[in-house]
């Protein structure tokens, strides 16, 4: 994993994601998760990329199911985007990093 790819959970959440001053883009996803492999180079050099600019997170739904539940995770990979603590954007499936780079800028 990227060292720029921040780790969420259910410890850190409130902190990272929702008090966070820049724009968070949230990569729901499980290990045994074919497509959440398939995307995960892309959510690394996004972070690469918008680092000072927005957030980059991780969050395994199978460690974190509270978090996964509260948002209404059904597949995955899901990608939300928050900005001020709350949801502006929601995608279900691998997508393009164009289209995720462009929720954020």
């Amino acid at each position: 994993m990227a060292g720029k790819v921040c780790i969420v959970n259910e410890s850190n959440w409130e902190q990272e994601v929702l008090n966070s001053d820049l724009p968070v883009l949230v990569d729901f996803w499980a290990p045994w998760c074919g497509p959440c492999r398939l995307i995960a180079p892309v959510i690394e050099e996004l972070a690469e990329e918008l680092e000072g600019k927005a957030k980059i997170c991780k969050l395994n739904t199978d460690e974190n199911p509270n978090i996964a539940m509260k948002y209404g995770i059904r597949a995955i990979p899901t990608i939300m985007v928050f900005k001020n603590g709350q949801v502006v954007d929601t995608k279900v499936g691998v997508q393009p990093k164009e289209v995720l780079k462009s929720l954020l800028v």
